[in-house]
């Protein structure tokens, strides 16, 4: 196997032409990449790349080595998929998903894909906190909002609104506003979670506007800012799901929802690898499409 994932470096490096590209296709760091190729190199006791600070080419010898060893790489692979194909999903599965949607959408289907799949087990971490999937060795991580890291595969499984809101009873006292710049006046109930708590976007293109927020009641948690709205004590702001339940039951009252920007898509994302293990891929389908079609958090609510 060591010799097989020696092979499959060398020949990602040598159609990159680079190291950190190859690195980032197979979900490695680039110095990994260099010690596998360094060591098959050794091994056979030839040269198979020229390395300079700009470049990577074949050697004679990497050009001959890269002709037999594709055909022999793609021979493997092709066992190694034929088996996954006859094989049930089984295993454990290491995934990790925001506290708020993971405790509150997400728990259910994870509960429903265990009865789907009794032979694939689960750990699963709750975390706000962006984890390294490839050096923390997680199967699969549930994020919200935009990706960062292009060298992993991603697969949207819904869509969630940012409703702004607030109780009935601070509506009726202050009126609703009009114009997301009237928040520049109300108090605010600051999500510390998000990125930059004292602006709210609203809009989006060229009409996207970015007003500054302040007030008195901050936390962590968007669930609390909820409570502290559905209290009266000012505005807040949270994802659907967060808030679908009070504001069916009136409990809260959706604000500026003409000015809501673009929804933010949720997406599940793992390591790009050549054949995906059977539990990651059922898992994905999965979800998919237990999220298909209009969330039931933007459902029974005006």
């Amino acid at each position: 196997m060591d010799r097989i994932e020696e092979l499959r470096v060398f020949v990602a490096v040598a159609d990159a032409r680079s190291f950190a590209q190859a690195a980032r296709r197979l979900g490695i760091s680039p110095a990994q990449a260099s010690k596998l190729v360094a060591k098959l190199e050794d091994r056979l006791d030839t040269r198979l790349l020229n390395r300079t600070t700009r470049d990577v080419s074949l050697t004679d010898s990497g050009r001959a080595y890269l002709a037999r060893g594709r055909g022999v790489m793609e021979e493997f692979d092709q066992l190694e998929k034929s088996m996954q194909e006859t094989t049930a999903p089984r295993g454990s599965l290491k995934l990790t998903a925001p506290v708020s949607f993971g405790m509150q959408q997400l728990g259910p289907a994870l509960l429903a894909f265990a009865s789907a799949y009794p032979e694939v087990g689960m750990e699963v971490s709750f975390s706000d906190r962006t984890v390294n999937l490839v050096d923390e060795g997680f199967d699969i991580a549930i994020r919200i909002g935009m990706l960062a890291d292009s060298s992993l595969v991603a697969r949207k499984l819904a869509e969630v609104r940012a409703i702004t809101f607030a109780s009935p009873g601070y509506i009726a006292t202050h009126g609703k506003p009009r114009d997301p710049s009237e928040l520049t006046n109300r108090e605010a109930i600051l999500d510390l979670n998000i990125k930059d708590p004292f602006v709210w976007a609203y809009g989006a293109g060229k009409k996207r506007i970015e007003v500054k927020v302040n007030g008195r009641l901050r936390f962590s948690h968007p669930f609390i800012c909820l409570a502290a709205a559905r209290a009266g004590f000012g505005v807040a702001r949270a994802p659907a799901f967060v808030a679908a339940d009070d504001l069916r039951a009136g409990r809260v009252q959706s604000l500026l929802s003409e000015f809501e920007p673009d929804p933010i898509a949720i997406h599940a994302i793992y390591p790009h690898t050549r054949h995906l293990a059977s539990k990651v891929r059922v898992f994905v389908d999965f979800m998919a499409q237990r999220f298909s079609g209009e969330p039931e958090w933007h459902q029974g609510w005006a």
